[in-house]
């Protein structure tokens, strides 16, 4: 499963497991605070900060070269990049001096934690798994110079599939960085397959943001995506030589999660 749909929202997996993590964690804290001691209320919010906070910078620090070029990411928190490591460390940390008068309720404590990792666990076991589709039948797809494309083309080597449109803003933040590693990886071929639109809207678009792909394939009736069962844009699919989906990535994606992608094609 690729992703996990409430009516029009649309969530990754490792994100609606976040969500429900930690929606379980303040429930049950709260249910400990009324219970048990007050204090356990401004305890849970406050754990919840110093988690989301550590394992931000975790992750940051383990990327630290990438982010010292682009240093605005580190804020950039909708594309993910979370060490869950660290931020459990951070969140043990802020515990642990938080109740360093009230020992005895340290205890307590293990409750809402356990909640939330089993939580945790038990959606990521649910929502595991990415089928290993093979490529699309040939026929209806084009170049951006009108020339016609077989998806069977991609295979023989790792491939990075882009679904995306124009109009998409999460798709338009990320495709600077996507073409920024398109041109410099030798690792995975690149192919940017607009979903819905004509030629001369993809034209437009990329004169205007001065941008130069190679490998725009248009898929007019957006097949591509509903072939990949895909719940939205912008959808990164990374393909292996065999021409099978080995993962997606739904949504907008992080220069780390893409080079991490393509490592894992290898």
């Amino acid at each position: 499963m690729n992703a996990v749909a409430i009516g029009p929202l649309v969530f990754a997996p490792d994100r609606f497991a976040a969500i429900l993590a930690i929606a379980a964690f303040l429930i049950l804290s709260e249910v400990l605070s009324r219970k048990v001691d007050a204090r356990f209320s401004a305890w849970a919010w406050g754990t919840t900060i110093a988690f989301i906070v550590g394992a931000r910078l975790g992750h940051v620090l383990s990327y630290a070269e990438s982010f010292l070029a682009e240093p605005w990411r580190v804020f950039a928190v909708w594309q993910g990049g979370f060490l869950v490591e660290a931020g459990l460390g951070v969140a043990v940390l802020f515990t642990a001096f938080r109740f360093r008068h009230h020992l005895r309720l340290v205890p307590w404590t293990v409750l809402p934690a356990a909640a939330a990792a089993y939580m945790a666990v038990l959606v990521i076991q649910l929502t595991a798994g990415t089928p290993q589709t093979a490529l699309p039948s040939d026929g209806g797809y084009f170049t951006l110079a009108g020339e016609p494309f077989q998806p069977r083309e991609l295979e023989g080597r790792p491939a990075v599939v882009n679904l995306w449109a124009t109009w998409c803003p999460p798709c338009r933040r990320e495709m600077p960085m996507m073409v920024d590693v398109a041109e410099n990886n030798d690792d995975a071929v690149f192919v940017f397959v607009n979903q819905g639109e004509g030629r001369e809207t993809i034209e437009r678009y990329l004169t205007s943001e001065n941008l130069r792909l190679d490998h725009i394939i248009v898929d007019s009736l957006g097949e591509f995506g509903r072939h990949y069962a895909a719940r939205g844009l912008p959808a990164t699919l990374f393909i292996g030589p065999d021409g099978l989906l080995r993962s997606m990535h739904l949504g907008e994606i992080s220069r780390e999660a893409l080079l991490g992608g393509i490592e894992e094609l290898e």
